[in-house]
């Protein structure tokens, strides 16, 4: 408890037995209300009840109910889940080469923990992240060596900072016991944070937009329940009675119910009249709602609204989708990828400064054939890669003498010009060296 919750709660309230922490355990009442020191408070208490000015509660689990959320957190989580990732070795200033003799290399690329295959660890941490701001994984060490790596649910880890600027975490078990686990025995992924310690989470800041959508899908559902027509009033000259009035109703909701006498007229008898008392959902611009709901939802996410199915606008960012993919790729998933390595770096490989993690961005074009090869016939132009290297990337056997870099066309002493043909290929060195691009696989 802060020095504030203290001064204006009065007394601590007294120990209780270990168990999962309720939304509100946090929140400290004072004077009949709520004193809220943190942002995970803020979000605690929005949870308890309607968190949205709509009416809807909105959580990460109710929120995956927006087609719009689910498809932002399975786009971002996918790329990360599926990009090949590296560990590298330094061998000198420039030279680089694959570590795949090092045990980090085989936790995540072939078994992370005993149940959960790479991706689908990277998968579920990632969707962790987007929904709740923080993802955690404990660290398993034998000998010092990192055996393991067990995803933990960011709801129930509770992480502080120390005077000494170390953070700890209070992990709540399923069975209700607390285990205190060091900084240096969690794997803490965070996004954006105001504090540096907590991530902050798109589901709390983007709660009216959702909750919004929530509502609409709700009242989407409700109208076409009852037949896609808003509510009207009856008009008749005589008064009805308890028989007539059932029967009535009766011969209404069927009329209604399923949406088979869509389109259909209502037919009154003895001089009824109908009047409708509310607009409809075209009136109401409904489906234009639904639209900017969706387009504000991608925007919290920074995914393009053409890859969640909105094309309305597909030239609103760039000269087209094509730009708006590169954009994506730029300004969302390269933080997402950095994220992974610092923080793969800092938290597993640690006191080695010669390895390093590394996502294999040349990946993100594998789907694009054309775009592929040309990249790779450039490189191998102008000796960026051996045609034995772009072999290795295409998951093929090296060839004999494949194993040499082609110097660039003009840039040799005894190249006789463009016209006269390629150069003759000189043989290069057989590691790789750093380069501007990503290193081959």
């Amino acid at each position: 408890m802060s020095f504030w919750s203290r001064w204006f709660a009065g007394a601590p309230p007294a120990a209780s037995p270990p168990h999962a922490p309720s939304p509100r355990a946090a929140i400290h009442e004072a004077g009949g209300g709520l004193v809220i020191t943190s942002a995970a408070e803020l979000d605690a208490a929005l949870r308890a009840g309607a968190a949205s000015g709509s009416g809807m509660a909105v959580t990460p689990d109710s929120a995956m109910r927006v087609a719009a959320v689910y498809a932002c957190v399975r786009i971002i989580s996918g790329a990360v889940a599926t990009l090949p990732l590296h560990i590298k070795r330094r061998i000198d200033a420039r030279t680089r080469e694959d570590a795949s003799d090092a045990p980090i290399w085989q936790l995540l690329r072939r078994r992370p923990n005993r149940w959960q295959t790479p991706s689908q660890f990277r998968r579920m941490l990632q969707a962790h992240l987007l929904l709740r701001g923080n993802a955690y994984a404990m660290i398993v060490r034998s000998r010092d060596q990192v055996q393991e790596l067990i995803p933990l649910h960011p709801d129930r880890v509770e992480v502080t900072q120390s005077d000494d600027l170390m953070l700890s975490f209070l992990y709540t078990r399923t069975d209700g016991h607390r285990v205190r686990l060091a900084q240096q025995e969690v794997l803490h992924l965070v996004g954006l944070t105001l504090d540096g310690v907590r991530g902050v989470s798109a589901i709390a800041y983007a709660r009216e937009t959702i909750g919004l959508a929530l509502a609409m899908e709700d009242h989407g559902a409700t109208t076409f329940r009852n037949g896609a027509r808003v509510s009207g009033v009856l008009k008749h000259p005589q008064k009805l009675g308890p028989e007539a009035v059932a029967n009535l109703k009766a011969g209404l909701d069927a009329f209604r119910a399923g949406g088979e006498q869509d389109g259909k007229n209502l037919i009154l008898e003895e001089g009824m009249e109908y009047d409708r008392i509310a607009m409809t959902a075209e009136d109401a611009q409904w489906i234009e709602s639904r639209k900017f709901s969706r387009t504000d939802i991608a925007m919290f996410f920074g995914v393009p609204p053409h890859m969640i199915g909105d094309t309305e606008k597909s030239t609103s960012w760039g000269t087209g989708i094509e730009q708006q993919s590169i954009g994506f790729v730029a300004y969302t998933l390269e933080d997402h990828l950095t994220m992974w390595e610092e923080a793969i770096d800092r938290d597993l490989i640690g006191a080695d400064d010669k390895l390093y993690a590394r996502f294999n961005r040349a990946a993100l074009v594998k789907g694009d054939i054309k775009a592929r090869w040309e990249a790779y016939v450039k490189g191998l132009q102008w000796g960026v890669y051996s045609p034995n290297e772009i072999r290795a990337l295409e998951d093929q056997n090296p060839r004999d003498g494949g194993d040499v870099y082609y110097p660039p066309p003009n840039m040799t002493a005894d190249s006789e010009g463009p016209e006269d043909g390629p150069s003759a290929p000189t043989p290069g060195p057989s590691q790789t060296t750093e380069r501007d691009t990503d290193e081959p696989a």
